[in-house]
């Protein structure tokens, strides 16, 4: 995982971005809401050029869930 990806999580959940793994839960490890995470998303749709629907954002409860889902929509700067 890049630095750029972990700088906008931690920006937006307000973290510091060394504790961001890819196994780390966006609800149980980072406390994120789901104000929190539709803001993380936004911002990742703006920075990497995808949508993500909300029917997918269901899915992705962990940093490594939200890197594959965009490596799948062939994001590959991540």
């Amino acid at each position: 995982m890049s630095e750029k990806m972990k700088s906008i999580i931690a920006e937006q959940l307000n973290i510091d971005a060394s504790e961001i793994t890819l196994e780390s839960n966006f609800k149980d490890d980072l406390n994120a809401d789901s104000l929190d995470l539709f803001e993380m998303v936004m911002a990742l749709e703006d920075n990497y050029g995808v949508e993500i629907p909300s029917e997918d954002l269901e899915k992705l409860l962990t940093v490594g869930d939200v890197v594959n889902y965009l490596k799948s929509k062939g994001v590959d700067n991540l």
